[in-house]
């Protein structure tokens, strides 16, 4: 019942914070910059106001507060760490986007510090996690229903590189109105669903109130948006989702539940290799996938629906994957 209301009280929350802070975006002249090798289409959107993602970590501090006090009270501290890890993200994230419109062009942070700020959020996080409790070295593989034992330091280095890959394969993903958004709201609740099956109510309220507070942010990101949820909400959403996953760990889910995600940086990453290799050929018509889709003459509500199509079947493979890992 708790997990339920988490995504109802993040949906009121997100929805009741887009109508003051989108105004108030617009007046700070927050807009979005466009790149110019994108889509000749988005030039449209130039000056779209960014930064939306506060809407959406706003409703999830609203409902850690509000529903997932007596957890911490509790000593269970989960859902908080998640929360907090997500949220050195979402900070580095707004610092990149603070950066763009200070500038008034498509660049922030560079990439070294970047990349650094992230490895050490996710040390961190990964550290904290196991003197909680909540994660071992034992690696879970689904289907199989076994566990892989790694040597500590090797899991660290696992777990690093798959929360700072996972974290930017969201941020790209984030590339079209209301796509990263809806991608991530079946994932969210497939994390809530197993978190409640499994006794980790702590866990299964961020996650609820992850999928409600960017369902009301979707109400003004789906097409034509009225703002993006830029740097400062991607990668905070990809904190929460790679968060979810360690917290409950069953990391090697995000294969699953995160198909579009790698399917997303896995174009990118061929087109830019091959690009190289070839002087100059192209694989896909544009990079990432979404593009290469649209330059096909997909809409972007099209866009939308089938890869939210892809990603929910991804999240029943992947419950069907973990439904043995505890007793139900």
């Amino acid at each position: 019942m708790r997990i339920v209301l988490s995504v109802l009280l993040a949906f009121v929350v997100s929805a009741a914070a887009g109508k003051v802070l989108i105004p108030v975006l617009r007046a700070l002249k927050a807009g979005q910059s466009i790149k110019e090798i994108g889509p000749t289409w988005h030039q449209s959107k130039q000056g779209t106001p960014t930064m939306g993602g506060l809407m959406f970590i706003l409703a999830i501090g609203v409902v850690l507060a509000a529903i997932g006090w007596t957890d911490m009270a509790a000593g269970n501290w989960g859902g908080l760490f998640t929360v907090l890890f997500a949220l050195v993200f979402g900070v580095i994230g707004f610092l990149d986007d603070y950066m763009k419109v200070k500038k008034k062009e498509n660049t922030g942070l560079t990439a070294g510090p970047k990349f650094l700020l992230q490895l050490a959020a996710a040390i961190v996080f990964t550290i904290l996690l196991r003197n909680e409790g909540y994660l071992t070295p034992h690696l879970y593989i689904p289907f199989l229903n076994v566990t892989f034992e790694l040597p500590w330091v090797v899991y660290m280095i696992f777990a690093s590189f798959v929360m700072v890959g996972t974290v930017n394969a969201v941020n790209i993903t984030d590339g079209i109105d209301g796509l990263s958004g809806s991608v991530t709201i079946p994932v969210a609740l497939f994390f809530a669903v197993v978190a409640f099956l499994w006794g980790r109510q702590e866990i299964g309220i961020v996650a609820g109130g992850l999928a409600g507070g960017l369902a009301g942010y979707l109400i003004y990101n789906f097409y034509p948006a009225k703002v993006f949820m830029g740097d400062t909400g991607s990668l905070f959403m990809g904190g929460a989702v790679c968060g979810l996953a360690f917290a409950l760990d069953i990391p090697l889910v995000l294969v699953l539940v995160g198909v579009i995600y790698i399917a997303e940086t896995l174009s990118d990453i061929i087109q830019v290799t091959y690009f190289k290799a070839t002087h100059g050929k192209r694989i896909f018509r544009m990079a990432p996938l979404h593009h290469h889709f649209e330059m096909g003459g997909w809409s972007e509500v099209k866009l939308v629906a089938v890869f939210t199509s892809v990603t929910v079947i991804g999240c029943l493979l992947a419950f069907l994957g973990v439904m043995d890992r505890y007793p139900m």
